[in-house]
């Protein structure tokens, strides 16, 4: 099954030349709508941001269709009174343990030989690699290419204009779950959207967080989400690693509801005030809990608190180095680490990566291309795949998907649910069997039938009028065995195995 390989954005409009996006991130703790312009020099304007509460998605996997559904309205329909602008169409990150990444290389030799290396070339070696095999059940969410090689030079990032025969490329295929990938495009459409491109998300929060300076030097992006911890290994200019960890902020509350008896809403509340990931670096203060149900409040010293923190959050920084080792470019990564999503906000999580992998960091905000958010308090390390959705939106031009919305038909404090037809095309990303069947020239059951009872009336035809021509002339030879008239298969699956069996009687 292929999906959208390019983001989608509306065409710029003849007065100012900006384009117009919005990205989705469908995390586990959040889902952000994030509406954005994109100006001729690449500069994202942030028009408006929705967020609402995730109830149905856990790890990144959808789990209840409907609480999903909803969330996507509430957080759309917050960006859209925001900015005045409907949307339509939108960018969707997914994430998720499913996620795979492998190195695949791919070779492509040109038909035309008098001509130089062109742009069409190189899409035509990379829809090769969207027909690799992959395992069944799984899809192939992005194929990035990294060097090329021209006959014998290799070492080429663009090889536009060159003039050669043979030529190769080392891509990076990512591929996800297909009913987890079919999930996300449901439950947008049932919110009444449609997915113009699907987007690994630590892919998305490079775009909002990596500069080219850090990219080309070597850098890993590690993206700690509610559900996830995602990272992407960059070098050279060129995407070479990705990973999910099935871990993130969440399990931290998780612990701190169980090593302190206390309710989810209170561990949450104590982790973002509070918490911290260095015990040595907390004061020694107690905070007073309420009890369940009248029962007697509870004190719960900062100490413990950061205690429980840093302990799970040293396993998952251990899987992030142990990926890091994995990928090979451990000692190539010059700008380290850069932290981002909402994990990143933790207390002295800087110094606790520093000393678990040994390399730089810094935390990455989604600042590095919005032009119109000075204060970086607005626009928190948690929006990073959301902005960085809308930027990624710029690499291909579609229609226009918005449309301006009159103020009236907003209701200050109300959620306006748009109506959804009740019959719905689960298949969004494919076309019906029977149009996939004719468009790779294979005829329907109905077509079949009536090609082959045309035949057989031809045949019939024939064999009577040669029948009459041919009496004397059988009866002067000698007796022959005599086999079936060969009938062609036909098209169609079941024409094949129908026309498989009557020829093997006439063989027979």
């Amino acid at each position: 099954m292929e999906y959208n390989t390019f983001a989608t954005y509306n065409s710029p409009t003849p007065s100012n030349k900006e384009k117009l996006v919005v990205g989705i991130d469908i995390g586990t703790t959040k889902i952000a709508c994030v509406v954005g312009k994109i100006d001729s020099l690449g500069k994202v304007t942030i028009l408006g941001i929705g967020r609402s509460k995730s109830d149905g998605v856990k790890r990144g996997i959808v789990l209840n269709i409907d609480q999903t559904v909803a969330s996507i309205k509430e957080a759309v329909q917050k960006a859209e009174m925001e900015c005045g602008i409907k949307v339509h169409r939108v960018n969707v990150g997914i994430a998720g343990q499913h996620i795979k990444s492998i190195q695949q290389p791919g070779i492509y030799t040109r038909k035309d030989l008098e001509t130089e290396i062109n742009m069409a070339d190189l899409q035509a070696l990379k829809e090769d690699m969207f027909k690799i095999h992959v395992p069944a059940g799984e899809s192939i969410i992005h194929v990035i290419p990294q060097e090329y090689t021209v006959d014998t030079e290799g070492g080429i990032k663009d090889p536009v204009g060159m003039a050669g025969v043979r030529l190769q490329a080392n891509f990076h295929i990512i591929t996800g779950s297909l009913p987890a990938i079919k999930n996300i495009y449901r439950c947008v459409k049932l919110a009444g959207l449609e997915v113009g491109e699907l987007t690994l998300e630590p892919i998305a929060s490079s775009a909002a967080v990596l500069s080219d300076e850090e990219k080309e030097a070597g850098v890993a992006l590690v993206d700690i989400g509610g559900g996830t911890t995602d990272i992407a290994i960059f070098h050279d200019g060129l995407i070479r690693h990705t990973a999910v960890i099935p871990f993130g902020g969440n399990i931290l509350t998780e612990d701190i509801k169980s090593g302190c008896k206390i309710l989810s809403k209170h561990a949450e509340q104590l982790k973002v005030q509070y918490g911290s990931a260095l015990p040595a670096e907390t004061q020694n203060a107690k905070v007073v809990v309420p009890g369940l149900n009248g029962r007697t409040p509870k004190e719960i010293t900062l100490g413990a608190l950061s205690g429980i923190i840093e302990a799970r959050m040293k396993e998952i920084l251990e899987l992030v180095h142990f990926e890091i080792v994995r990928s090979g470019y451990e000692r190539k990564l010059i700008g380290g680490i850069v932290l981002t999503g909402g994990g990143a906000q933790l207390k002295h999580i800087k110094q606790l990566v520093e000393y678990i992998t040994g390399l730089d960091c810094r935390i990455g905000k989604p600042i590095e291309h919005v032009i119109n958010y000075a204060d970086e308090s607005q626009l928190p390390p948690a929006l990073s795949t959301g902005v960085g959705l809308v930027i990624t939106g710029e690499e291909n031009v579609g229609e226009d998907y918005f449309e301006r919305v009159v103020s009236e038909e907003f209701v200050e404090g109300e959620v306006v649910t748009p109506e959804v037809e009740d019959s719905v095309d689960l298949d969004v990303a494919t076309s019906s069997f029977a149009d996939y069947m004719s468009s790779m020239g294979v005829a329907s059951a109905e077509e079949e039938v009536n090609r082959e009872e045309a035949v057989t009336s031809e045949m019939q035809e024939e064999k009577e009028h040669d029948w009459t021509n041919s009496v004397s002339q059988k009866e002067e030879e000698s007796v022959a065995p005599v086999r079936k008239t060969r009938i062609p298969f036909g098209e169609s699956i079941v024409g094949r195995f129908k026309g498989f069996f009557e020829n093997d009687e006439a063989v027979n």
